[in-house]
């Protein structure tokens, strides 16, 4: 086991997984929903970092490559489960955030279960570049998602004893704009449906490459004759 920086950081970034559920039990709504949001980008960042570290340095492991997908997958289950709770909350169930979730959940699963099952094989199932684009496609969309849940909290403070003609007002551009009702609603749409979009693509690329995967273990797992 060697501790390097680059390990510090992905050890980092699994000790934060769990971190990003756990502030919603200790503090408040919307600190919980900032402090959950700077964890996960903070940690999505250190993805990044600790391969190019550990490359450029010469400081790749055994004990790195070990903890990084683990890293990766629980800040991402981690992650969507907290944002399904929250989403459920703020907007209901939505069959929008709710499908892509179960594929992205149901592939982390499976190709996890295909690792352990073929055991000293299973560097067959080496990262591809696909893989890489979904994990980041994942943590964009995740981030946006935490943001939408941010603007839904303010956007719903504001607008708590207003009069509902004066909110018509404002977002036709016909009374002056004293709360920032305006560039709340601009955030909550944009974060909303890019977060969406990115989710929804994130989830197909998620399956393609648990087919994939599937593909390269299929001699694997066929039967002795």
């Amino acid at each position: 086991m060697q501790w390097n920086l680059p390990n510090i950081l992905t050890l980092v970034r699994l000790i934060a997984a769990p971190m990003v559920g756990f502030v919603f039990l200790l503090l408040p709504r919307p600190i919980a929903d900032w402090v959950a949001l700077c964890l996960f980008m903070g940690a999505s960042m250190t993805d990044y970092l600790d391969g190019l570290l550990a490359r450029k340095w010469g400081q790749e492991s055994r004990f790195g490559a070990m903890l990084d997908p683990i890293a990766d997958k629980a800040m991402v289950v981690i992650a969507l489960a907290v944002l399904l709770v929250i989403m459920s909350l703020d907007h209901g169930w939505s069959a929008l955030i709710l499908v892509p979730v179960i594929v992205i959940l149901f592939r982390e699963i499976f190709v996890s279960g295909l690792r352990e099952f073929l055991g000293a094989q299973a560097g067959t199932l080496k990262v591809t570049n696909l893989a890489k684009w979904k994990t980041t496609l994942q943590m964009v969309a995740i981030g946006l998602l935490f943001c939408w849940g941010l603007f839904t909290h303010y956007l719903w403070a504001l607008t708590i004893g207003m009069d509902a003609a004066l909110i018509e007002g404002i977002m036709a551009g016909d009374i002056e704009d004293e709360f920032g009702l305006v560039w709340i609603e601009f955030g909550y749409f944009w974060s909303g449906v890019v977060g969406k979009i990115l989710l929804w693509l994130a989830a197909i690329l998620t399956a393609i490459t648990g087919a994939d995967y599937f593909m390269k273990a299929r001699p694997f797992l066929v039967e002795e004759r």
